[in-house]
């Protein structure tokens, strides 16, 4: 089975940013951002057999357990050019050590390899990308550079998410420590 591990806003926030992937869908053709709930990955995808994936909770249960809840700003839009255009984030700290927490939590528990774990990561929300094309992106990004959007999230828990075979879908929530 494939997996991910990320931060998912509250379903207030997803819906706001579904809306804005269905209009890069519907205006610049770039609906592969709609293939996953809103989220900012801390964990790329990787491949588990179905037999380890409750050890693969337990790990994150335990993890989340340890964890202390925050908030996440989204404020305006950025880019990685000439492909992908996403929602940013403000204060990346508590997400940047969330991130390397994890890491070392799947290395040491979980038996991920080197190449399975994501090293570094610039948390951003991807509204859209892969089938963006490049003249799309150019068009796109005008109209999206200097646009609004601001909201605030809290996180209590990180999601591991699985696919389906066509989209991703929320398997579980592992709560952080509510004290």
């Amino acid at each position: 089975m494939l997996y991910f591990i990320a931060l998912v806003p509250n379903r207030e926030i997803r819906e706001q940013v579904k809306k804005l992937k269905e209009a890069f869908r519907n205006n610049y053709g770039a609906g592969h951002a709609l293939k996953s709930p809103a989220h900012i990955t801390l964990q790329m995808p990787f491949k588990r057999v179905p037999a380890l994936e409750n050890d693969l909770c337990e790990s994150l249960e335990q993890f989340a357990g340890n964890q202390k809840g925050f908030s996440v700003g989204l404020k305006g839009f950025g880019c990685f050019e000439p492909r992908v255009i996403y929602l940013k984030v403000t204060g990346h700290e508590p997400i940047q050590k969330l991130q390397q927490d994890l890491k070392a939590m799947l290395a040491e528990k979980t038996g991920f390899t080197p190449d399975e774990l994501t090293t570094k990561i610039h948390p951003h929300m991807t509204l859209a990308t892969r089938d963006l094309s490049e003249e799309a992106f150019y068009k796109a990004w005008p109209a999206y550079e200097h646009r609004k959007f601001e909201a605030t999230f809290p996180v209590s828990g990180i999601f591991l998410l699985k696919h389906n075979g066509k989209s991703w879908d929320i398997f579980r929530e592992f709560s952080f420590n509510p004290s």
